[in-house]
C-alpha cells in the first residue's frame, strides 16, 4: 500500500497556512478563524489531559451541526483520541447504547437534548460537557471538573505570552489508527459501529481537494446542511473545506427549505453538498410550476427561444444557490429520473456521487463535466470496484470494492464484519448494479430491498418508486410486497393537497389514477395492486432514505 500522510499533519498545515482566514460560523451567529479553531483545539485539549482522558479513549459527540461541535471533534483526532458521532435525533435508549458500547469516556452533549437523557444509563461516562460553552453537565470526574473550571488559569500558565502557529502540533497518526466510530443510520435493522481508519479519513479529504479543488478558492464559503454526524456531511460539508482553507457556515437550526434557500442566497457557497431530497424539493416547489406552463412548453419547442430559455431558467437556478457555485454534488440517494433529466437539459452543473460509511464515504465521483446520466460516477483514486455478474453491463450484480477508504470492520462485532469483507479484502456493499464499459456505476437498489415476483422475475423497488415519485401529489413512496402483490405506500405532498382544498377522498382518487397510469410504464409482472395513503411522513435515516424495514410488514 502507498505511504498514507498523516491526517492530522493536514489539520496542522491548513490551520497555520489559514490562520487569519475565517473558519466556521453559526449562520446569524459567531465566527472563529483557523487560529480561533487552534486556540478553542488546545484548551479542549488540556481538558483531556488534565481530566485523564488518554489517546485511544473514546470521545462521543450529539447534537447539532454548530462551531463547537466541529472543534470538539477536531480536538478528539488532534488528541489522539476516537470520535464516535451520534446523530441528535437517535432516541435517548440508541444514544445510551452508542456511548455504552463504544465506551465513550466522555459525552458532548447539544442544546435541548440533556433534558431526555439518563446520564445513570451511562455508568462509563465520566463526565457529559454542554457543547455550547464547553460547561459541565453532568461529572464523576473530580479531575475533569477540576479541569474546566480552571481552565483560563491552566491555558495562562501553559501559554503565559500568547499561543501561536508555533504552538500548532498534534497527534502524529498512523494509516491503521482508529479513527472514528460511526455508527450506521440501520436503513435496514440495527445500526452498527464502523470502525473509520485515519487512512480512510484522510483519503476521503484528499480526494474531495484533488477532484474538487481546482475549481474552489481557498477563503470562499461552504454551506453545512447534512447532519455531521454522518459520514458524507462530515468529510464533504466539514473535514474537506476546513482542511483546505474553506469558511464553512453551520445552519444549525433545522434546516427548513426557507431557511436553507435564504442561506444559499447569502452565504453564497462555492460548491453545494446536498442529498437529492433537498434539490428534488427546490425543483418541484419553485422550477417545475414555471416551466410546466402552457405558454412556457410552447417557448421550449421553438429551436431558437428554446436555448435561450433554458439558459435563463439555468441562470435563475444557480442564482437561487447563491450564484457562485462550481457545481452541486448529490450522494446519499437516488436522484429522480425526471429532475435529472431536467437539469440536464438546461445543462445545469450537478454530479451524483456513490458511497457508502463503511468506506468513510466515498466509492465513485464523476465531475459535472464527465458525469453520465443515470449513473454515480466512476471508481475515485485509492478504490476498486467490481459488479458481481456474469455480464455487468446487462446484468445487475452486487457492487463491491476494496481500497484506502474501507474500514477496519464493527466494533466489536467480528461475526457481522466476516459477512460483509471477503478474505481478499473486498467490502460487499448490499447495493446491486450495473457497471459500463467506462467505469460509470449504474445503481438498481438494495439486494435487502429486492423483491421477487409470482413468475420469479426480479423487482427493484426503487425504480418503480421513480417514475411514482414524479406524478401528481406524491411527496414520497415506497414499494412493498404483500404476498404475490406489490402494494406502493403514499404520503402525499399535503402542502398542496391544502392549498387544493383537496379532501381524502379526492387524494385517493388522484392516486388511484397514479397507479393506473404507472402501471402502463412498468412490466406486467412488477404491476402495483394498491396504493395506500399514508398521513404522516416515513421516518428516515440521516441522509433522508426512508426506513423501510419499518415498513415492509405493514400492510
Amino acid at each position: 500500500m502507498e505511504s498514507i500522510p498523516s491526517f492530522n499533519g493536514c489539520l496542522e498545515r491548513s490551520i497555520i497556512d489559514n490562520w487569519e482566514k475565517g473558519a466556521l460560523t453559526d449562520y446569524k451567529g459567531a465566527t472563529l478563524l483557523y487560529g480561533d479553531v487552534a486556540r478553542e483545539i488546545e484548551r479542549l485539549h488540556i481538558v483531556f489531559e488534565h481530566g485523564g482522558i488518554r489517546k485511544g479513549d473514546k470521545i462521543a459527540l450529539c447534537g447539532r451541526n454548530c462551531v463547537n461541535w466541529g472543534v470538539a471533534f477536531l480536538a478528539t483526532l488532534s488528541y489522539g483520541a476516537v470520535a464516535v458521532p451520534i446523530l441528535h435525533e437517535f432516541m435517548p435508549e440508541q444514544v445510551h447504547n452508542i456511548v455504552n458500547h463504544s465506551e465513550a469516556k466522555l459525552l458532548f452533549l447539544g442544546d435541548g437534548i440533556g433534558q431526555s437523557l439518563n446520564p445513570e444509563a451511562m455508568p462509563q461516562l465520566e463526565a457529559i460537557v454542554n457543547i455550547p460553552d464547553y460547561s459541565l453537565f453532568v461529572t464523576h470526574s473530580e479531575r475533569v471538573s477540576y479541569a474546566l473550571e480552571h481552565l483560563n488559569e491552566l491555558f495562562g500558565d501553559k501559554y503565559p505570552k500568547d499561543f501561536s502557529k508555533e504552538h500548532v502540533r498534534y497527534h502524529k497518526d498512523e494509516p491503521e489508527e482508529l479513527a472514528i466510530i460511526n455508527y450506521t443510520s440501520g436503513t435496514t435493522g440495527k445500526s452498527k459501529g464502523v470502525m473509520i481508519p485515519y487512512r480512510a479519513v484522510w483519503s476521503n479529504v484528499d480526494i474531495a481537494i484533488d477532484v474538487i479543488g481546482p475549481y474552489v478558492e481557498p477563503g470562499s464559503n461552504m454551506l453545512s446542511m447534512l447532519p455531521m454526524a454522518h459520514m458524507y456531511g462530515l468529510a464533504f460539508e466539514f473535514l474537506f473545506p476546513f482542511c483546505y482553507g474553506i469558511h464553512v457556515f453551520f445552519l444549525s437550526r433545522l434546516p427548513s427549505p426557507s431557511l436553507i434557500a435564504q442561506a444559499f442566497v447569502e452565504v453564497q457557497p462555492s460548491v453545494i453538498i446536498a442529498v437529492p431530497m433537498i434539490v428534488e424539493k427546490i425543483i418541484r416547489k419553485k422550477v417545475f410550476p414555471k416551466v410546466q406552463t402552457k405558454g412556457m412548453r410552447l417557448l421550449l419547442k421553438l429551436p431558437v427561444v428554446n436555448k435561450k430559455v433554458k439558459r435563463k431558467i439555468c441562470e435563475q437556478l444557480m442564482n437561487s444557490f447563491g450564484g457562485k457555485c462550481y457545481e452541486v454534488i448529490m450522494g446519499g440517494a437516488a436522484l429522480n429520473q425526471e429532475v435529472e433529466d431536467f437539469l440536464r437539459s438546461i445543462k445545469f452543473p450537478f454530479t451524483v456521487g456513490y458511497g457508502t460509511t463503511e468506506c468513510a464515504p466515498l466509492v465513485a465521483y464523476r465531475d459535472y463535466k464527465q458525469f453520465v446520466l443515470k449513473s454515480c460516477g466512476a471508481p475515485v483514486t485509492r478504490m476498486e470496484v467490481k459488479v458481481q455478474s456474469p455480464d455487468p453491463m446487462n446484468i445487475p450484480g452486487e457492487i463491491i470494492t476494496r481500497g484506502v477508504n474501507v474500514m477496519l470492520g464493527y466494533y466489536k462485532n467480528e461475526e457481522e464484519t466476516r459477512k460483509v469483507i471477503d478474505e481478499d479484502g473486498w467490502y460487499h456493499t448490499g447495493d446491486l448494479g450495473l457497471m459500463d464499459a467506462d467505469g460509470n456505476i449504474l445503481i438498481k437498489g438494495r439486494s435487502k430491498n429486492m423483491l421477487l415476483s409470482s413468475n420469479g422475475q426480479n423487482v427493484y423497488p426503487e425504480e418503480i418508486e421513480d417514475k411514482l415519485g414524479s406524478m401528481p401529489l406524491v411527496s414520497e413512496c415506497i414499494v412493498v410486497q404483500k404476498g404475490e402483490k406489490f402494494v406502493a405506500l403514499v404520503y402525499p405532498d399535503m402542502e398542496e393537497a391544502a392549498n387544493r382544498n383537496l379532501t381524502q377522498e379526492d387524494l385517493q382518487n388522484i392516486m388511484e389514477q397514479n397507479r393506473k397510469e404507472l402501471n402502463t410504464m412498468i412490466p406486467a409482472f412488477s404491476k402495483i395492486s394498491a396504493i395506500v395513503v399514508r398521513d404522516e411522513e416515513f421516518e428516515k435515516t440521516p441522509k433522508k432514505s426512508i426506513k423501510r424495514f419499518l415498513y415492509q410488514n405493514s400492510i
